[in-house]
């Protein structure tokens, strides 16, 4: 399975991944899907059936609004955010859909979306199926697999996903041989994933999308700044980056570039995106929403506190060149393990933010392949066995503060790696492995369930 970098770095919107973009990518194909038949104009009604994971934390992931953004045609990364609370209340007042944007139907909420929180598809915990029909008939229905990271495949691709593939010129499937095709060419890994990113456009191209998509990472942490009040969902989860903004802004430039006080810029910067994430804004992947603010915050990190132009270079180059880096150890998760919560819990997205972002931060401050996967395999090696148990099924509690501590983790990891010559006793592709079997032992209970851990034991807490 060929991967690019731009799968793994997605503009969308908050609050989940797998559970919010993917369901409202899946909703968008199968509308595309019906219209693609000559079956959209004969449609009449709608059943969207959502199981497992979807089912069980769909409300508190917005899944419910994914699936009837998605039916209308709307994409993750084009959406006006918002706009949407009014749109879903235009859908419950007026009962009524627009697929596709063209197609007016009857749609009842309690009737056509429905929720089995006691089924799961075999091919994956995040599956929905989705049926249209005409005169009460059935005319299409498909399947389609959120398989995290905002990556959807459908019931039928689902069967053949690793011959689902652009050919690459330089393609790896471990990091062993990442590194052997590295020095083969005497290549940076960031070098390397820009070679294979060529085979999907040209690498002015490939820049220019990597700068945009810092440029929305940077807009998330901006706008998240400035936002007060209290975050949707129920939970009473007051908004903390505003005050902490205004708290640090006092300081005197001497102070800001303290140690410690460094590290509490580094952990706004992850809470402003996790709770822009949790308000349903405009966020990136990376690689998932619920891990969305590990990588922003730690290249926020370099960009104001290491960067120097004389020193390291114009900065959307190291921009490019970090996230290059990050990508190519993302695309390991994602090929030999997950990077799905569903599947493997919080560490399949913490855990593998955590690793891109030692990885990119390692490269950019000028370590060698070996230190980078160094970086990599120590910025996973500490988040091995990370359950997900959000409370309310809210990507909340503990999620925004679980992407503080990534950054800071990141942070760390690189110079560990730095401070060492790339020795180390365990590779990046064993921590991968160890990171996959502890994800089949993990009970499903600590999997994006809300059925477990702190989900259940909050009010002991």
């Amino acid at each position: 399975m060929s991967i690019s970098v731009f799968e793994l770095f997605k503009i969308g919107v908050g609050p989940s991944s797998s559970h919010t973009v993917g369901p409202m990518v899946a909703a968008k194909q199968f509308v595309c899907d019906l219209e693609a038949r000559n079956e959209l104009v004969k449609t009449e009604r709608v059943e969207v059936h959502l199981y497992g994971s979807l089912a069980l934390t769909g409300i508190g992931h917005g899944t419910d609004m994914a699936v009837l953004m998605g039916l209308e045609g709307e994409a993750p990364d084009t959406i006006d955010v918002d706009r949407i609370d009014a749109r879903l209340a235009a859908i419950d007042e007026h009962q009524q859909l627009i697929l596709n944007g063209t197609r007016a139907i009857h749609f009842e909420k309690a009737r056509d979306l429905q929720f089995h929180k006691e089924v799961f598809l075999p091919q994956h915990s995040n599956g929905m199926t989705c049926k249209a029909f005409a005169g009460g008939e059935l005319l299409f229905q498909r399947s389609y697999f959120s398989i995290g990271g905002g990556f959807v495949l459908s019931e039928e691709d689902f069967q053949h996903k690793d011959q689902i593939a652009t050919l690459l010129p330089y393609d790896f499937s471990s990091a062993h041989e990442m590194m052997e095709i590295c020095e083969r060419h005497g290549w940076s890994i960031a070098e390397l994933a820009m070679e294979n990113e060529k085979a999907f456009r040209s690498e002015q191209e490939v820049k220019d999308g990597l700068w945009r998509i810092w440029e929305v990472m940077d807009a998330s942490i901006q706008r998240g700044c400035h936002q007060k009040g209290i975050l949707p969902g129920g939970l009473g989860v007051r908004r903390r980056a505003a005050e902490h903004y205004r708290e640090l802004s006092k300081q005197t430039d001497e102070e800001r570039r303290q140690g410690l006080s460094i590290l509490d810029w580094v952990s706004l910067f992850a809470l402003a995106v996790n709770e822009e994430n949790a308000a349903r804004g405009r966020i990136v992947t990376a690689p998932t929403n619920g891990a969305a603010g590990v990588i922003p915050a730690t290249i926020a990190y370099y960009v104001q506190f290491v960067h120097e132009p004389e020193k390291h270079g114009d900065l959307k180059d190291q921009v490019v060149e970090f996230m290059l880096t990050a990508g190519a150890v993302g695309m390991l998760f994602k090929k030999n393990a997950s990077i799905s919560a569903a599947e493997v819990g919080c560490q399949g997205e913490i855990g593998v933010a955590c690793s891109m972002a030692s990885a990119g931060l390692a490269s950019v401050q000028g370590g060698t392949n070996q230190q980078i996967e160094n970086a990599a395999e120590i910025g996973m090696e500490h988040n091995l066995g990370l359950t997900c148990d959000p409370i309310g099924g809210l990507v909340q509690v503990p999620c925004i503060e679980r992407n503080t501590m990534g950054a800071v983790k990141a942070i760390n990891a690189a110079r560990l790696a730095l401070r060492g010559d790339g020795a180390h006793i365990v590779p990046l592709d064993s921590v991968i492995e160890t990171m996959r079997q502890t994800g089949i032992d993990m009970q499903s209970k600590y999997k994006e369930t809300s059925l477990g851990g702190l989900a259940v034991n909050e009010v002991n807490c």
